[in-house]
C-alpha cells in the first residue's frame, strides 16, 4: 500500500479525494489535514463518511507529511502549494498538486494572471501536467507516462489540469489534433455548478444568491484561460488563443462547456461531415476508459457524470456558420479535482489508471 496523505482535506476537492482513497485498493490514506478542523474526526464533519474512517483532521504541517506519506495531494488555493511543494519533494515525497500553481510553464505569464511573484520557478521544469488524455495527442511531450518509469525512489510533480480547462480541452483536443478544426481561436462558454466556488461561504455561493439564477463571471479575466490555450496549442503544435466566458448556474456540481471551433474545409473545398467527426472522436478517445463520445444526436448531461471521473462528449455541426460545436459533460470536483488527481497518481505510481476510480452511478441523482 502506497501511504498518501491529503493537504486541505475539508474542502470539497478534498474531501473528494478522501471519499476516493478511502476505497482505493493500492492507496492508504494516513494524513488529512485542516487547520480550522485540526483535531476534529473527518466523519464529525462529513457524517456522510461515518463508519467509513476513524481518521481525524491534522494540522498542515509539511515535516509531519514527509514523515508518514509516500504521496501528498494538495487540494488548496494557489499560492499554498507554493510554499509547501518545494519542501515536500526536498524531503522525497511524491507531490499531486490540484490548484495552479505548477500549471503553467512559464513563470511570467502565471505571475500575470495570478498576480502574485511564483517562488519557486526551478520545479516548472520538473512538474508534468496532469490530463493524462492529453498524452494521446502526437505532439504532446513530457508525458505522465514517462514518469511511472522514472527512478522509483525520485519524488514527481504532477500539475493536475483545471476543471474549465479540463472540459474544454477534452471538448477540443480531437478536432484540432485532427485538423477538422482551425486552430487560430476556440469559443468556450462553460456552466459551472456551485461547489466550483468553493466551501467558504460568499456572497456568490450562499443559497440565496445562487438559487434561481446564473450569472457570468470573470468575463475575458478568468485565470483558466491561459491553462487552456497552453494545453491546445501543445495538443496540436499551433497557437491556440481561447475566448472563455465562464457561468455559475443553480447546481451543486457539474460542468458543461459549450466549445465552438471554425471547421476546416478539406482540399476539395467542403466541411467534414459530422459523420467523419463523430468518427474522428470515437477513434480519439477508444482507449480512454473515462471519456465518452456519446451516439450522433445525442448532448450530455451533468446529471449522467455526477460524482465520477467520468466525461461526456456530445457533437453538432452548424454548416450555416461552417462552426463544429462540441458539448463536453464533467463532474467538477471529481474528473475537474479530485478524480483527475487520483488518475494521474495512478499512472505515476505504474497503477492501472482506472483504479479506485470505477464506480456505478445512481441513474437518478
Amino acid at each position: 500500500m502506497i501511504k498518501v496523505g491529503v493537504v486541505g482535506a475539508a474542502g470539497y476537492a478534498g474531501i473528494e479525494l478522501v471519499r476516493i482513497i478511502l476505497g482505493h485498493p493500492e492507496f492508504e490514506l494516513v494524513r488529512a489535514t485542516s487547520g480550522a478542523d485540526d483535531g476534529k474526526p473527518i466523519a464529525s464533519v462529513y457524517p456522510s463518511l461515518a463508519g467509513a474512517t476513524s481518521l481525524c483532521f491534522t494540522a498542515p504541517d509539511v515535516a509531519d507529511l514527509a514523515a508518514s506519506c509516500e504521496l501528498a495531494f494538495l487540494a488548496v488555493p494557489h499560492t499554498a502549494s507554493l510554499a509547501m511543494t518545494p519542501a515536500l519533494i526536498e524531503a522525497g515525497v511524491t507531490v499531486v498538486d490540484l490548484s495552479a500553481d505548477y500549471r503553467l510553464h512559464d513563470a511570467d505569464i502565471y505571475e500575470q494572471w495570478y498576480n502574485v511573484e511564483h517562488t519557486s520557478k526551478d520545479l516548472l521544469a520538473q512538474a508534468v501536467f496532469g490530463l493524462p488524455e492529453f498524452d494521446r495527442s502526437p505532439y504532446a511531450k513530457n508525458l505522465l507516462a514517462q514518469m511511472a518509469i522514472a527512478p522509483a525512489c525520485s519524488p514527481k510533480l504532477v500539475a493536475c489540469a483545471g476543471c474549465y480547462p479540463t472540459a474544454t480541452s477534452l471538448a477540443s483536443m480531437p478536432a484540432l489534433v485532427q485538423g477538422i478544426a482551425k486552430p487560430g481561436r476556440i469559443i468556450s462558454d462553460c456552466q459551472s455548478g456551485i461547489s466550483g466556488a468553493g466551501r467558504k461561504p460568499s456572497a456568490k455561493n450562499i443559497y440565496d444568491s445562487a438559487a434561481q439564477d446564473c450569472t457570468a463571471y470573470g468575463v475575458t479575466t478568468h485565470r483558466h484561460t491561459p491553462e487552456m490555450e497552453q494545453i491546445l496549442s501543445e495538443a496540436c503544435c499551433e497557437p491556440v488563443t481561447v475566448l472563455f466566458t465562464p457561468h455559475l448556474s443553480p447546481m451543486k456540481r457539474g460542468i458543461l462547456a459549450t466549445v465552438y471551433l471554425d471547421l476546416q474545409r478539406g482540399e476539395d473545398g467542403e466541411l467534414p461531415t459530422l459523420d467523419d467527426i463523430q468518427a474522428t472522436y470515437e477513434a480519439f478517445y477508444k482507449d480512454d476508459s473515462f471519456v465518452t463520445v456519446l451516439p450522433k444526436g445525442v448532448q450530455p448531461h451533468t446529471s449522467s457524470v455526477y460524482g465520477s471521473n467520468n466525461a461526456q462528449i456530445g457533437l453538432a455541426v452548424d454548416a450555416r456558420s461552417d462552426t463544429l460545436v462540441v458539448t463536453c459533460a464533467i463532474d467538477n470536483l471529481v474528473k475537474g479535482a479530485a478524480g483527475q488527481a487520483v488518475q494521474c497518481a495512478n499512472i505515476i505510481c505504474g497503477l492501472p489508471e482506472t483504479c479506485g476510480l470505477q464506480v456505478m452511478l445512481p441513474p437518478v441523482v
